[in-house]
């Protein structure tokens, strides 16, 4: 693995170019390792030891992987918080997490005010609090990276990212995966290899850029595996299809982590822009997260080639792989089992499927992708399944495999809404809404919208003594923007006097939903 790793490479090509930032400042791998050995030392000065925490919350930026850097060589865990969440649920992470230190920013002003508002709430130890900008009661980045050495750190070993997403219950959970004790460049570079499924081979050839949010799971894995491969990073600061089109064409970009919903703003252009800039360095277009309608799809494969990869997986792991070329074959597959991965569907009775028959997809937890939901065993042996001795998880989805091995699948978590990629959880929202005193019952779910794929919708039962009105529905989103992220807010609210529960109970979402969905493709 010598020709792996990026503290490895960064001491042998110094100035081999590494990242270039938003605003098209850039940083060559010397200077990278610079700041994240200081970041290293002064974290430990905290008293921080490894198997301990760090979070934070920020937008992409170089500051990103300069955390990731430094937390990934001290054996500490990386608590990547989505800055959009309300100041509530960011504190929760925290004191959940358990975490030693907050590295946040206040370039957005709704961002500090959250994070502000997060160490208040739990009273974070201020020695912790660091910030990229200046912020009351933070200390600056640049303060608490004074006079730390550049050399770099002892006893180096491997960190793992801590990444949070959000269960039935509404609250989220750590997905937590046992530190592997090595040296950082081989433990980090076995990992990397997963960009090996998109037949990307180590070597500067190589641009990735990132154009989502990177505190989604995937758009880090990606962008730091291209670090421990040895290519450079261009980083946008938001997706924005026209200027992503200028980046690939300036910077001969290879390969990238997509959303669909991405593919759809690209289409949309003019032809005379798209045709402006030159997309043909791409090589591994890789897109998930969400359903890609097959005529957008085909659209991209006919103005990409066959750059245009898509994969199954979770943030637990996975998952499967589909090239181009065998996706036309199989039109609306996700692929077939990666190497190291298997699948398999399940019936209700826990017996398997036969061919083209759907089922519940699980799929094998391999050695070094073992996890556990922080602070929730039941839920972490509830979506487990053992088979010839062989452990298998789910997230919940509904497929079916083919003949050849394809996997198809048919319906997701019937909960859960992804609108943009994003995974939103109704339950998380539905509690919020039940904390206003007017709201009796409420319902959550996703509804079609054609640019993001799914909306959110609210369907509230009131208290007897409260009236439907338009002020109170303004009142209701006031309410519901305290609590929660933009992302997660309802499109619309609408009133019911009573909603579908059995004599148990249980919600019937189905009579809710469906009639949206009638003259839609199945929601999946």
């Amino acid at each position: 693995m010598s020709e792996l790793g990026f503290y490895r490479n960064a001491n042998s090509n110094p100035n081999q170019l590494a990242l270039v930032e938003p605003s098209e400042k850039t940083w060559t791998r010397g200077e990278l390792l610079a700041k994240a050995n200081q970041l290293t030392h002064a974290l430990r000065g905290l008293g921080i030891s490894k198997g301990e925490v760090v979070a934070t919350v920020l937008p992409n930026s170089v500051e990103y992987y300069i955390a990731y850097l430094a937390c990934a060589q001290a054996g500490f865990y990386m608590v990547p918080i989505n800055w959009h969440l309300a100041g509530p649920e960011i504190a929760y992470i925290l004191e959940d997490s358990g975490a030693k230190a907050f590295i946040a920013s206040g370039s957005v002003p709704a961002m500090e005010d959250a994070c502000r508002k997060a160490v208040s709430a739990i009273n974070f130890p201020a020695k912790g609090c660091i910030s990229t900008t200046e912020m009351e009661g933070f200390i600056t980045l640049e303060e608490f990276l004074a006079e730390q050495p550049t050399t770099d750190p002892s006893d180096r070993t491997a960190g793992q990212v801590m990444n949070y997403t959000s269960g039935t219950t509404g609250k989220p959970k750590g997905v937590k995966r046992t530190l592997v004790e090595g040296d950082p460049d081989d433990i980090l570079s076995m990992f990397a290899m997963i960009l090996s499924f998109f037949n990307i081979q180590p070597g500067e050839s190589n641009v990735h850029i990132v154009g989502s949010p990177l505190y989604h799971t995937a758009v880090l894995v990606h962008s730091t595996a291209a670090l421990h491969y040895g290519h450079a990073v261009v980083l946008m600061e938001k997706f924005d299809a026209e200027k992503m089109l200028y980046l690939i064409d300036k910077y001969k970009v290879t390969t990238s982590h997509m959303v669909p919903t991405q593919f759809h703003r690209l289409l949309q252009l003019p032809d005379e822009v798209r045709t402006k800039y030159d997309c043909s360095s791409t090589r591994a277009m890789i897109h998930a997260a969400a359903p890609c309608p097959v005529h957008t799809k085909k659209d991209m494969i006919a103005w990409w080639g066959n750059s245009i990869w898509e994969y199954y997986a979770a943030t637990e792991g996975g998952g499967t792989v589909v090239d181009a070329e065998s996706w036309s074959q199989f039109p609306g597959t996700v692929g077939q089992a990666w190497p190291g991965a298997e699948i398999k569907i399940i019936n209700e009775d826990g017996s398997e499927t036969h061919t083209d028959q759907q089922g519940t997809v699980y799929m094998k937890l391999g050695e070094a992708t073992k996890f556990e939901y922080k602070g929730d065993q039941a839920k972490t042996k509830k979506e487990r399944l053992v088979i010839n001795d062989q452990v298998y998880f789910t997230v919940g989805d509904i497929g079916y495999l083919n003949s050849e091995g394809y996997l198809f699948l048919c319906d997701r978590k019937i909960d859960m809404i992804i609108s943009g990629g994003a995974n939103i959880y109704p339950a998380e929202i539905e509690s919020v809404f039940l904390m206003h005193p007017k709201v009796s019952d409420v319902a959550v779910f996703g509804i079609p919208n054609e640019e993001w794929g799914e909306e959110v919708k609210a369907v509230v039962e009131l208290i007897p003594s409260a009236e439907e009105s338009s002020e109170l529905s303004a009142e209701l989103m006031a309410f519901a923007q305290e609590n929660l992220a933009k992302m997660k807010l309802p499109r619309s609210i609408d009133f019911m006097d009573k909603l579908p529960r059995d004599e148990n109970g249980k919600l019937y979402k189905r009579k809710l939903r469906d009639p949206f969905w009638e003259n839609h493709a199945v929601k999946v």
